[in-house]
């Protein structure tokens, strides 16, 4: 039996998942289509639910938020150009482009039809309003008669 040592011209399956930092599993990026997930920070307060989502670099025309049903998605398509013009010799170019869909339940207290969005200094805020049944009433006294 004859032992053929491995080429290093022909690139190995696994030397993608050795590669790089392997602590770095929250931050890595499998696709070469930057489908990393922002993060996410959401509020409940009495009058309502916020939703933040971290997406700096992104425009308000960006975003696309759908509720179907109580499900509420939050996506992003944008794809990024670099311009050069001078001198353009690729060797080797890959497109880039960003995306990422966020999806999450409503529960049944949340009014779905008066949701608010805006997006100001990379922050993307999203006001989910709860039901007026839902809200905290306020204690009363009750008279005794």
């Amino acid at each position: 039996m004859l032992l053929v040592r491995n080429s290093n011209q022909t690139p190995s399956l696994f030397d993608r998942f050795f590669d790089g930092d392997m602590f770095d599993w929250n931050n890595r990026n499998f696709s070469n289509t930057n489908t990393t997930l922002p993060s996410v920070n959401i509020k409940d307060n009495a009058d309502a639910f916020t939703v933040e989502v971290a997406a700096p670099g992104f425009g308000k025309d960006d975003f696309k938020i759908e509720l179907n049903r109580n499900l509420l998605t939050i996506s992003s398509e944008k794809e990024v150009k670099n311009e050069s013009n001078e001198g353009e010799v690729y060797t080797k170019r890959e497109f880039s482009y960003q995306s990422f869909s966020r999806s999450f339940t409503l529960p049944e207290i949340a009014d779905g039809e008066k949701i608010e969005a805006a997006y100001d200094k990379g922050i993307l805020t999203v006001s989910i309003p709860k039901r007026e049944e839902a809200k905290p009433k306020p204690a009363r006294m009750i008279e005794i008669s």
